[in-house]
């Protein structure tokens, strides 16, 4: 088997592949670590890298199969770690100087799970300075490029993990998404990724508390990879008092469910955002494909307003709290632009905060209204599609000027709010050969009705097919 056909493998395909020693994990580690070596001194979406380790790994999960020992779920799959992530004995940045050398001695809870799985971890993927904008680029490592056009963004602030998938330099990613981090890098970069439910997968030690907005979840080339990876990152732990209960988890056997019967909602825009015409083009142009599928697709758009006020202020608010201490020290080796969001946030009132928390809980309550008629909802993923990487934002957006990331993620955040399910499907691809994603979102805890969504329509409309042009 060529090392490229071993690097696009599905996760689904190499486990049963090991288990029936078709193929061998020394094999798949040295494959995926070569395209490693290879790609990421132009792509940039690895910033720690394991190979050593790996290595020795795989040749340890080698000697466990020609045993015939047990063998986990993962057993010598390719993970990479989102840098925000505590990892243990490895090197955890951040994206930031002031945790430049800092090595955690612990595994945030998901990385316990995956690795008890037998995932083997390659490294870790680049992110922006603590995770706080929607591109991938910090002072430590520079920007993470898009694999589909090196002069573009990946996205953020799991832009790493999407652009890692999408040229094949590994099966498994991890992300974690506070407003919309998974689906915008997916989105860009082509592949599939998922927020779950808020608490589904627990973030445990090491992970600022976010106030309720941030979830864990994977990027992968295919929606079964992903309901196999969710299968063993979720399930409540006690380390997380937000954690849900492990219930009905078994996501890779609902995939095969009809979707006969679901209510579907189709909103281009939420009733606010401005959205480019070729991303309005392609997204709207694969909504039918829902009702060849069973469902009863309807265009319909929440009764709700921006919800980006509210949300700005807890970003910035939480910010302030998770790091403002650190400006005195630390400011002129930190992002200007993560600094001047620290200062905004510092000095807002309570009683502003208070407030907000009652638009939040008010913005709640009318999408729930809403999904009490629709089970799902469908959106573009993003507004715009990946842009100029020597850019910091988007400047405009169908002839409208924009002035914050807020502008082209209109779709993202809403969700973060809620703490809903989403996720994001490529779709179809620009003029110029970017990708474009479709948001699916779901009712609360309905992780399982999202994924089996997204699963009808890879099967009608696949994209794992469909490659960068890089070799």
């Amino acid at each position: 088997m060529r090392d490229t056909e071993i690097c696009y493998m599905p996760a689904v395909d190499m486990s049963q592949a090991i288990r029936t020693r078709k193929l061998s994990p020394v094999e798949v580690i040295n494959a995926v670590v070569s395209r490693i070596e290879w790609l990421n001194p132009r792509i940039n979406a690895y910033c720690t890298l394991l190979v050593e380790g790996a290595r020795k790994q795989a040749q340890e999960a080698e000697a466990m199969v020609m045993r015939g020992d047990k063998l986990g779920p993962l057993h010598g799959i390719p993970i990479a770690i989102k840098d925000l992530e505590f990892t243990k004995g490895v090197r955890t940045t951040s994206g930031s100087k002031i945790y430049e050398d800092f090595i955690p001695d612990y595994d945030a809870i998901f990385v316990e799970r995956l690795k008890a799985a037998g995932a083997i971890m390659l490294g870790k993927t680049n992110t922006p300075e603590f995770g706080f904008m929607a591109i991938t680029d910090n002072l430590l490592f520079g920007p993470t490029r898009n694999p589909w056009n090196l002069e573009r963004h990946a996205g953020g602030s799991s832009g790493g993990a999407a652009a890692a998938v999408a040229a094949g330099m590994g099966q498994l990613a991890q992300g974690g998404d506070s407003g919309g981090s998974i689906r915008i890098p997916s989105s860009f970069c082509g592949v599939f990724g998922i927020k779950p439910s808020f608490g589904r997968v627990p973030r445990g030690p090491g992970s600022p508390d976010w106030q309720t907005l941030s979830s864990k979840g994977p990027i992968t080339r295919t929606v079964k990879d992903a309901a196999l990876a969710l299968e063993i990152m979720a399930g409540r732990d006690d380390r997380d008092r937000h954690s849900l209960p492990g219930i009905n988890l078994h996501y890779l056997s609902l995939l095969d469910g009809d979707l006969k019967g679901l209510r579907v909602a189709w909103s281009p825009d939420l009733g606010y955002a401005i959205v480019d015409p070729q991303v309005l083009e392609k997204t709207s142009a694969v909504i039918s494909i829902f009702e060849t599928l069973g469902c009863t697709v309807e265009m319909a758009t929440p009764d709700i307003t921006n919800p980006a006020r509210a949300f700005s202020l807890i970003w910035a608010v939480t910010y302030a709290a998770a790091y403002g201490d650190k400006l005195d020290e630390w400011r002129d080796y930190m992002d200007p632009r993560l600094v001047a969001l620290i200062e905004q946030g510092k000095d807002r009132l309570a009683v502003e905060y208070a407030q907000v928390a009652i638009e939040r809980e008010e913005f709640c309550n009318k999408l729930r209204q809403f999904f009490d008629k629709y089970d799902l909802l469908l959106t573009p993923t993003t507004a715009v599609s990946a842009f100029d990487v020597n850019q910091s934002e988007v400047t405009e957006i169908g002839g409208f000027k924009g002035s914050s990331w807020l502008d082209w993620t209109p779709f993202t955040y809403p969700f973060n709010l809620t703490g809903q399910p989403a996720a994001s499907v490529p779709c179809g691809w620009t003029d110029d050969g970017l990708p474009v994603g479709l948001q699916i979102a779901g009712r609360c805890f309905d992780d399982a009705t999202v994924l089996k969504t997204a699963a009808a329509f890879e099967q009608v409309s696949p994209w794992a097919n469909r490659v960068p042009p890089l070799d």
